[in-house]
């Protein structure tokens, strides 16, 4: 019995890596069709509105700001910032839920190959997904991807959905506030929004405009260039 369970663990395991390394693969020359976020959504009555924009089409000031807003490290970690995990780890400690410290790469292996939800078990998936669209994909079709499926409004994905939606013109001309606004969204898109926003969401997006110059001065978007 125990040589019967190990030996279908064994199977379910290569089988998993398999079909998980051809997805990956698969992903890195097409764009995902949706997201399990997006089907959530879609259950839930939003119509689901996105707009695919290759890298070298968006405004670069984008992903400065998204570097600047989410990931600072993201041209020179490899997928994962271990002193923002540890971070985040004390924090869970001291009041006991998950906290934050995801990396864009961790962001886009959930985003674009699992569910939202899951505590720790998502997290591990997460992390092999993360080592996978590393030495896959690299940093410019992560950061693609990322751009375009992340959720940016409710039923919206991607920055180029986000500013039509927000601004009433595509992610290929944006100004350093737009680009600013649209990352300050990003980490609660359900209730935040880029027009004419409020309290926090409008300091942190000023701060992230900011900050995305500082991005271009010193180079932190190199690998994108």
């Amino acid at each position: 019995m125990i040589a019967f369970f190990f030996r279908w663990t064994i199977r379910i395991v290569i089988g998993f890596v398999l079909i998980s390394v051809a997805w990956v693969g698969l992903y890195r020359f097409i764009a995902p069709p949706i997201t399990f976020t997006m089907i959530g959504d879609a259950l839930g009555g939003h119509s689901i509105t996105k707009s695919w924009m290759p890298l070298s089409r968006i405004d670069p000031d984008m992903a400065r700001a998204v570097i600047a807003g989410e990931d600072a490290r993201f041209c020179t970690h490899n997928g994962f910032d271990y002193a923002a995990i540890v971070k985040a780890y004390a924090r869970t400690q001291r009041d006991g839920r998950i906290r934050g410290g995801s990396t864009i790469s961790q962001q886009t292996a959930k985003n674009a190959f699992l569910i939202q939800g899951g505590g720790f078990v998502r997290k591990a998936f997460e992390a092999w997904f993360t080592l996978l669209i590393e030495t896959l994909w690299g940093k410019r079709r992560i950061m693609e991807v990322y751009l375009n499926i992340a959720e940016t409004g409710i039923g919206t994905y991607g920055v180029n959905a986000g500013a039509q939606r927000y601004f009433g013109h595509d992610a290929s001309h944006l100004t350093v506030a737009e680009a600013g606004r649209i990352a300050a969204v990003l980490p609660l898109p359900k209730k935040r929004a880029a027009v004419a926003p409020r309290g926090f969401t409008r300091r942190h997006g000023n701060a992230i405009s900011r900050q995305a110059g500082v991005v271009r001065l010193d180079g932190l978007d190199a690998c994108l260039r």
